[in-house]
């Protein structure tokens, strides 16, 4: 596993926000991501992210592809789209050529198929914030 993270006690960590609709699933990457010494911001829907106020300062987006309302691949396509993303990081339990393809497309870090391994996002994460 890579090392994790080291953030400077004077320094803000990084925030990642976490979209998924399974509370679960959201709680557990959080405490994976808290592990790494970054800040989390959690969502249950996409909606709710794009109305949240922390919605432009995350340094990376981890969200579920299934999602009720609006799709993780939309919410990626309408980031994509105003520009100056965050990096994305796309996870489903639902793995599909189609998927993938849309997904590095949009210019995604990476699709991961749930139940996907620990060691495997925080790879995933350490890549996504590199400068």
């Amino acid at each position: 596993m890579p090392e994790p993270a080291v953030f400077s006690p004077r320094s803000k960590a990084p925030t990642v926000a976490v979209v998924d609709d399974d509370e679960a699933v959201r709680e557990a990457l959080g405490n994976l991501l808290m592990s790494m010494g970054l800040e989390v911001q959690s969502f249950g829907s996409a909606e709710d992210f794009l109305a949240s106020p922390h919605r432009n300062s995350v340094a990376c987006l981890v969200s579920d592809v299934q999602l009720p309302g609006m799709s993780g691949l939309e919410l990626q396509r309408l980031i994509v789209s105003e520009g100056n993303a965050p990096p994305i990081i796309l996870i489903t339990a639902f793995s599909r050529d189609h998927v993938r393809r849309q997904a590095e497309q949009q210019g995604a870090v990476a699709l991961l198929a749930k139940p996907f391994d620990g060691r495997r996002m925080v790879e995933c994460i350490h890549r996504a914030l590199q400068p």
